[in-house]
């Protein structure tokens, strides 16, 4: 094949469709993010998290008796089995949580009857026990290296309550439930980000819900995605105080660093879900009367709007939410991965019920023609 007529990559995969998906809709252009049908706006404030779990696995909002019913399975689903506690015990305290979640939602799978011959109904089963033990590994596993004991889930509560319930040892208030309930709607889905492309990818060669909510998590760790938004604080905490932002942001773009929280691969306008963390950052900044995070961040976007016409993303101020709720930096992203679950399992069940092998091409750019020399002669 000539030059001329080789195909081009696409670096990145930029524009390239992988799946038709019923599940969410990101349209960057407009800077909406859809979720079966309904806009973000509708459901975050409005839904609670377990509703949208409803949605996105089952492909209409609840009614009450349906959702008593999806509230009772996640909550007798939590439980972890004896030798998955032990092994978070085991962890070295120092690891990061996220490849602690990684390696614990790995050895679940053992706990588990062999997946080969599943049917789409016993991967939904596993589905619903992972976003249900997500949430309990991430709690168990920052209790454990602090040496604290690991209480039971308390049944009574939602999903959002109970993982504050776990972490804090006491019940959150109201507020701080529905904080981060909303929370985890906003991180529920987002169309075909790098972790769910990683989790259809998977479970495409049929190796099982585990394998691929494994890989799921391990690619949301990366920096360039879940990551980002324990950069975004700590980016805030290198910076100190409001007067520094200039000099910071006019040093990074100088030097063409990245500026944590700012620009998105898809939207090219505002993230639909930032105002929503933007809202509650503001409320909870005044109700501390701690306004330091909030002022840094708001003078970082005025600046970058106004310059590089670049919006914050849904990183940027979710991380002054947890910070401002007292959640430790490096839960931050653990937080994304529990939201996430929820999305990452319907996403795999809807790749299980019309599958095919996830195969593309590559562009070869090496040389040709080589013959081989024998060792002792190179």
């Amino acid at each position: 094949m000539s030059d001329t007529e080789k195909p081009s990559a696409s670096k990145g995969l930029e524009g390239v469709v992988a799946a038709t998906t019923k599940l969410s809709d990101v349209r960057g252009l407009d800077g909406e993010l859809i979720y079966c049908g309904y806009n973000i706006n509708e459901l975050a404030g409005k839904a609670t998290y377990e509703e949208v779990v409803h949605l996105l696995h089952r492909g209409k909002l609840p009614n009450s008796t349906e959702l008593a019913a999806l509230k009772a399975e996640l909550a007798a689903a939590r439980k972890l089995p004896d030798g998955v506690i032990e092994l978070i015990k085991q962890l070295p305290n120092d690891a990061s949580p996220m490849r602690a979640i990684r390696t614990v939602v790995s050895a679940l799978a053992c706990y588990e009857p062999p997946e080969a011959q599943d049917s789409l109904e016993d991967q939904a089963t596993r589905a619903i026990k992972l976003i249900a033990q997500v949430p309990v590994i991430t709690a168990y596993f920052h209790l454990a290296r602090q040496g604290k004991p690991l209480p039971e889930s308390d049944p009574t509560l939602g999903e959002a309550a109970n993982f504050l319930y776990l972490v804090d040892g006491e019940k959150p208030s109201e507020a701080k439930e529905k904080t981060i309930d909303m929370c985890y709607i906003l991180h529920a889905d987002h169309g075909m980000n790098a972790s769910t492309f990683s989790a259809r990818v998977t479970i495409a060669t049929l190796s099982g819900m585990y394998s691929a909510i494994t890989s799921a998590i391990g690619t949301l760790k990366g920096p360039l995605h879940g990551g980002a938004n324990e950069g975004v604080i700590k980016m805030l905490q290198e910076i100190g105080s409001v007067e520094k932002v200039d000099e910071f942001v006019a040093d990074c773009l100088k030097n063409k660093k990245k500026i944590m929280g700012i620009g998105h691969r898809v939207y090219k306008v505002l993230d639909p879900r930032a105002p929503h963390l933007q809202a509650m950052a503001k409320k909870l900044s005044g109700e501390l009367g701690e306004t330091k995070w909030l002022d840094m961040s708001e003078r970082i976007r005025e600046i970058m709007v106004s310059e590089k016409n670049l919006y914050p993303n849904v990183d940027f101020y979710s991380a002054t939410v947890y910070y401002s709720l007292g959640i430790p930096t490096d839960l931050f992203t653990p937080i994304f991965a529990i939201a996430r679950t929820s999305g990452w399992t319907a996403h795999v069940l809807e790749q299980l019920a019309d599958n095919r092998l996830i195969r593309p091409k590559s562009l070869y750019d090496g040389p040709d023609d080589l013959k081989y020399t024998p060792v002792d002669e190179r």
